[in-house]
């Protein structure tokens, strides 16, 4: 069946009046809401990765290399046990996201809860660290910082690495 051309010009008129309407109605209902969504974001790596209290939790290579080499955090490889093997950070335990609630106990049983903890992964669009961090923040860890792109910046600095599995997880399995 063929619409005559001025029924489609006017039906595509209301198709574009009924969007227009429900765009502003919706507008409308999300500023009028106490819980509305912001109509602009900022989604830079800064804003995202702070703490509900505004505290970034972002930590620069030379500020991680010195605590690492003082001993004063725990490093904690979210990549998988597989890319851990190949290479990681010297001072680093590794806690895969995708095996948290296995391996958890095992790997951060001994960290006090005041222990500042640096988690990275490898590339800068890697989400691991920042979604191991604010699992780590659910459990009571406060002082949880990433280092982005961790894994190929303290490689690419030629800082202390390491090849090979975890030792902790293998004496208490029993290997």
């Amino acid at each position: 069946m063929k619409i005559p051309g001025g029924k489609r010009h006017r039906a595509l008129l209301q198709n574009g009046a009924i969007l227009l309407l429900a765009i502003i109605a919706g507008i409308l209902v999300n500023l009028v809401r106490p819980d509305g969504l912001p109509l602009r974001g900022d989604w830079s790596l800064e804003a995202r990765l702070k703490t509900d209290q505004g505290e970034s939790l972002l930590i620069t290579l030379e500020e991680a290399e010195r605590l690492c080499s003082s001993r004063k955090a725990v490093f904690v490889d979210a990549r998988s046990a597989d890319a851990y093997k190949e290479g990681h950070i010297l001072c680093a335990r590794n806690l895969p996201l995708q095996e948290l609630d296995q391996i958890i106990s095992l790997v951060i049983r001994d960290i006090p809860l005041g222990e500042v903890i640096i988690v990275y992964c490898d590339g800068e669009t890697c989400s691991l660290s920042e979604d191991l961090a604010r699992e780590l923040f659910v459990r009571g860890y406060e002082n949880v910082k990433v280092l982005v792109n961790g894994w190929t910046l303290w490689s690419e600095a030629g800082l202390p690495t390491k090849q090979g599995e975890m030792e902790i997880i293998h004496r208490s399995l029993g290997s």
